[in-house]
This record gives structure tokens, C-alpha cells and sequence, in this order.
């Protein structure tokens, strides 16, 4: 399937919320092709260049599906768009557009059935609910309850300050229960350099 790819400096996750603000005619016409057509867009991370500019080559070839959720104009003149990630992709092939816009071939990643939620979660659940107190991530409105394994990773993945490299290495991981392992080693790692 070929859909529109936003290459940017973060990462979305399945079920988390993205505000963006366009600006670039590029983008503006992506988003006014994928609201006709009915369908989201690519965001994948960007590992070189800039956001803006020169059509991105070098970026992550997995990503998420951004679906997309709200739009208006924003006093500063420019077009705020709020996104909430839907399903993941990888990138098998891609291509810039005479617009520069970027169009990728897509294949969608499979999802293994989520696992529940038990008492070894409880403190991954609390700081959770302690991000979720800063007005930045209270603003994206993702405080409803947590739905399983897959939903507390890709919450914690989405938030925590982990390097770009390190959040792709989680999103491409297939099984919520080794992703939630794989997040706790890296959260282990950020207390050891926060302390060290």
C-alpha cells in the first residue's frame, strides 16, 4: 500500500496523540489529499536533515499510522493538526514526489494479542499516572484507563525522554510483553546515568 509519509523528530506510538502545526504547502496539500481520500498518513522518525526543507532520505522504515483527529487554524497563522497513532508500518520502499512530498510503500505490522495488565505492572502504572500529571501530556488528553500490556508501552515509549534510535527499537517490537521488558531496561539505564 503506498501512503504519504511525515518523517519527524519523534516517535508515534499506536493510541497516542500527536499535535502538529503545517505550514509547508507539501504538507498542507498531504493533508488535504488524506482527508478526501479517508486515510491517515506515515510518521516515521527522522534520522537526518530537517523537518522542513529538502524531502527527508534518511529515516526510520518502521513507523505508525497517524489518523487524523482535529484540525484548525492556530492564532500564529499556521494550520494545527492532532493526530492519535493507528497501526504500524514499516517502509519498504519510498519515493519524493515533484512536490517533495514523500510517499512510501507500506506493509502493516502484525499486532499478537495483547496480554493483561497484573501486579508486576503497578509501578510502571504509577509513572504513568505521574507523567500524566504535567500540563504537556494532560493537554493531549491521553488519560483514560490503560487497556493492557500493549497500551501501558506504548503510553510509557511514547513519554519518557528516551534517545529517537531507542524509541524506533520499541516501536518494532512485535510482543507488548518484550517491550515492556526492553522499557524497563532502558528506564534502569536512565536512572543509572541520572544518578551515576
Amino acid at each position: 500500500m503506498q501512503l504519504p509519509l511525515f518523517p519527524l523528530d519523534t516517535v508515534l506510538f499506536p493510541g497516542c496523540v500527536l499535535d502538529l502545526q503545517l505550514f509547508e504547502a507539501r504538507y498542507l496539500d498531504m493533508l488535504g489529499r488524506c482527508l478526501k481520500q479517508g486515510h491517515g498518513f506515515g510518521v516515521v522518525a527522522l534520522y537526518a536533515g530537517s523537518e522542513v526543507g529538502e524531502a527527508a532520505s534518511d529515516f526510520a522504515e518502521v513507523g505508525c499510522e497517524a489518523l487524523i483527529r482535529d484540525w484548525q487554524q492556530r492564532p500564529n497563522g499556521l494550520l494545527g493538526v492532532r493526530v492519535k497513532g493507528g497501526r504500524r508500518l514499516r517502509v519498504t520502499a519510498s519515493q519524493v514526489r515533484p512536490d517533495r512530498a514523500l510517499m512510501g510503500d507500506v506493509e502493516w505490522l502484525p499486532e499478537p494479542a495483547d496480554l493483561p495488565l497484573d501486579d508486576a505492572h503497578d509501578d510502571l502504572l504509577a509513572l504513568l499516572g505521574a507523567l500524566g500529571e504535567h500540563p504537556m501530556v494532560a493537554a493531549l488528553g491521553m488519560d483514560g484507563a490503560v487497556q493492557g500490556q500493549r497500551d501501558l508501552a506504548n503510553r510509557l515509549a511514547y513519554l519518557l525522554p528516551f534517545e529517537l534510535p531507542r524509541k524506533v527499537e520499541l516501536l518494532a517490537l512485535d510482543d507488548p510483553r518484550r517491550r515492556l521488558q526492553r522499557l524497563q531496561a532502558l528506564l534502569e539505564l536512565l536512572q543509572g546515568e541520572s544518578f551515576g
